[in-house]
């Protein structure tokens, strides 16, 4: 109740002399405060907006235009070839002004449309620029001249931009043709079919072509040209929001902390400086102050990266993006926290937020009946949860704590474990670590928060990142940020805590409250939800015997070396190959997201093949396949979105198709994904080589395959991230992790001769 009182502004009693009225001057200057911080946002999107409207003139060119048209116009000539003078002659307020003021009235006029026009202009160039890729498929040192023109969008670009400054220039995702599509449909599947097994799938697409695929082609076509992108809403609803099955593992992926290196083993510091991090992130992304990369990408995806959670349906779920969040919801040890991190107007500092965090820690209290494993509702099938949010969540109290977790800017929670690369057994300790941050104890992470942020008990950190709304390399933008605005700029004291001063004043994080009569519905979720994590194989090693810098020496595309390396491993575990997924962004595109790289070429096949009979063969025919089918799926002429567009339009229709039918339910059995290094500018690495980020990873697709992924930290590491699943008998994460390692070695002995000699003369390069 304390808390309450210190809330109210005025109070005031009726006496026998009158209205008694008391005013609290300092509740009045906290509202004060936190309006004024209000208008301050309202009034930044407004300028914004402007800005952006304009872009790439800038609001300033409309006073050079003016005076360049005045000063023409002092000097007798007219630049407007008399548009001037007929503008003065149908103004309707002759009469009230002086014929002086008319001219400079209708210069005003003029000069405000030619800048219109002006601007109109720049930003249709901008387009058909950002609309020219053929840059990415010519070899260095033969660049056409189209190309050459093409870097005019530096000039046009010299103007520093905001974050959505490029989204109106970018250009709509092209509809590849039914043709080109299902040609590169069957070169992908050719070499993973038998001889008879290609001939029909050749038939059923010829047969698909000739009948339905023209037909649904047109609706699709009709949808591109209304719609900003023809895929993403519905590779949103489809793929993610109507999956009825657990997000939890199956959808949603995990960021790791730096791999050697723990700023502080103190817990509340570590939350104090993470939470502070990433709020100085949302600022920027408010703000529209983070940079877009040289080539210009959509940023649509950051708009619900804070303040956003996924809610529950029967049919589908939905997301709901908050515009503003002064707090976070904090989980420990079963209970509940809302944590006000604005105070009138003002984010409080690391020191202060470490404050707070502590008084949670050190709260006693015990969680009320059926609290503690409430988070378990998100973990487990979406059906049961949403027909309990609406029996039970829909009014009262749980209602209001529900708000407040779905509302928060993000989740923390605050783990009673330590986690990280520690101890006599380092590599169980990674693997442990990832998985604690890919499921934790199933109840203990909100999974339906766009962000949920973990700090272990020793300092480490993490995050789990729903899926729907962004895909990795948004999460790992903001990761980045976060880890190296935590070590670099926001820094920890001699004794580990957080810098600031505190104000001890701040009322104590608000314990949420609940009424949970429905802990059999708990059980059941958390049963389920505890059968797939338990199930999850996972594995994490950094491989450290060489990095990018080797493999370019060699010539070749570090990317495409790393896939080559995949498919000889998963031919060596295996005995064949299979559908290989690799994520590809198409954000070159308004709205765009990703595409499907299919990494198993017959290139690629033909030299594992010949490798493992002969090793003399080179792969850089295989190395330049992959390069250009990467390419192909940025710049839009992809194979899966398409066809999987269709398969939706073919729904609507009502019309079954034993093509895309067999196609939308191959399984990928091997299922990879790069993480981008976006800012390597933020960490250096040559003077301070432990700050290496471990990266992140995710579940497998497929019940009998594997998920992989990777990140190239730096010249001499490369970190990988494995999982699978214990109750397929054929996948093995720390086998198929051997694996990957020995066709790395493999693979650069082929390439470099010396490189064998090279480690057994340097034993400590190994891990």
């Amino acid at each position: 109740m304390a808390e309450a009182h210190q809330a109210v502004a005025f109070q005031f009693t009726i006496t026998h002399e009158g209205i008694d009225l008391h005013l609290s001057y300092q509740a009045l200057n906290q509202i004060y405060l936190s309006g004024l911080r209000s208008w301050k946002k309202r009034i930044s999107r407004i300028k914004n907006r402007i800005i952006k409207g304009v872009y790439p003139a800038s609001p300033s060119s409309w006073l050079f235009v003016v005076i360049a048209i005045l000063a023409t116009m002092y000097m007798q000539s007219d630049p407007s070839m008399g548009i001037i003078t007929k503008i003065r002659e149908h103004l309707p307020l002759s009469l009230s002004l002086s014929a002086q003021g008319q001219t400079v009235l209708s210069v005003l006029l003029f000069s405000t449309l030619l800048w219109l026009s002006l601007i109109l202009a720049l930003r249709f160039c901008l387009k058909l620029l950002l609309s020219y890729h053929q840059w990415m498929f010519e070899l260095h040192g033969r660049i056409s001249t189209k190309t050459k023109v093409w870097t005019l969008v530096r000039l046009l670009s010299s103007r520093k931009p905001l974050l959505y400054s490029y989204q109106t220039s970018l250009p709509h995702l092209p509809v590849p043709s039914i043709k080109d599509t299902l040609e590169r449909y069957l070169e992908s599947v050719k070499p993973l079919l038998d001889v008879a097994g290609f001939q029909r799938m050749t038939r059923l697409a010829a047969e698909f072509e000739k009948s339905l695929g023209n037909r649904l082609q047109k609706y699709l076509k009709l949808k591109a040209l209304w719609a900003t992108n023809y895929v993403s809403d519905w590779w949103e609803e489809y793929v993610y929001l109507r999956s009825r099955s657990p997000i939890m593992v199956n959808s949603n992926y995990y960021g790791m902390d730096f791999l050697y290196v723990t700023p502080t083993a103190t817990q509340a510091a570590r939350a104090g400086n993470t939470i502070t991090a990433l709020f100085l992130y949302r600022r920027k992304v408010n703000r529209e102050e983070l940079n877009p990369v040289f080539i210009p990408l959509c940023a649509a995806q950051c708009e619900r990266m804070f303040n956003t959670t996924r809610t529950p349906g029967e049919e589908t779920d939905v997301l709901q993006h908050w515009q503003d969040s002064e707090f976070v919801a904090v989980y420990h040890r079963g209970r509940y926290f809302r944590l006000w991190v604005y105070r009138a107007g003002r984010l409080l500092s690391p020191r202060e937020i470490q404050y707070q965090i502590q008084r949670i820690l050190d709260d006693p209290s015990p969680p009320s009946p059926g609290e503690d494993k409430l988070g378990a509702l998100t973990a487990g099938n979406r059906m049961p949860w949403a027909q309990v949010r609406k029996q039970f969540f829909s009014s009262g109290v749980n209602k209001r704590s529900l708000d407040c977790i779905e509302k928060a800017a993000f989740f923390v929670t605050l783990d009673d474990q330590e986690e990280g690369m520690m101890g006599e057994n380092p590599s169980v300790n990674l693997d442990r670590y990832a998985k604690s941050l890919l499921h934790g104890k199933c109840y203990d992470r909100w999974f339906d928060k766009s962000l949920s942020v973990v700090v272990y008990k020793n300092g480490k950190n993490g995050l789990n990142a729903e899926h729907s709304w962004a895909d990795a390399p948004i999460v790992a933008h903001l990761w980045e940020f976060t880890l190296a605005t935590d070590a670099f700029h926001l820094g920890y004291t001699a004794d580990g805590n957080c810098r600031g001063e505190i104000e001890h004043s701040l009322p104590p994080p608000q314990r949420l409250s609940w009424d949970i009569p429905l802990q059999t519905h708990v059980s059941e979720s958390l049963a389920v939800a505890q059968a797939l994590a338990d199930d999850v194989d996972c594995h994490v090693f950094p491989f450290r015997e060489f990095g990018k810098g080797c493999i370019k020496k060699m010539k070749m595309s570090p990317d495409s070396f790393v896939q080559l390396a995949l498919q000889l491993a998963y031919y060596r575990d295996r005995g064949t190959f299979c559908l290989t997924y690799e994520a590809s962004m198409t954000r070159l595109f308004r709205e765009g997201r990703t595409e499907t790289v299919r990494s198993s070429s017959n290139e690629s096949c033909a030299f594992v093949l010949a490798l493992e009979v002969n090793p003399a063969p080179l792969p850089f025919l295989a190395a330049e396949k992959h390069q250009n089918l990467y390419r192909l799926a940025m710049t839009g002429s992809g194979i899966d979105r398409h066809l999987f567009c269709l398969y939706v339009v073919s729904k609507y229709l009502g019309v079954e198709s034993p093509f895309l039918k067999e196609v939308l339910s191959e399984p990928w059995r091997l299922s990879t994904s790069q993480t981008p290094v976006q800012q390597m500018e933020l960490f250096d690495l040559v003077n301070h080589p432990e700050f290496i980020s471990l990266g992140g990873g995710f579940g497998p697709v497929a019940d009998d395959g594997y998920g992989v992924s990777y990140i190239i930290m730096g010249e001499e590491m490369i970190n990988f991230h494995v999982s699978c699943k214990h109750s397929c008998t054929e996948t093995d994460s720390h086998k198929f992790g051997s694996q990957i390692s020995q066709a790395m070695m493999d693979l650069m002995t082929l390439l470099n001769p010396d490189f064998k000699e090279a480690t057994k003369a340097n034993p400590d390069k190994q891990s």
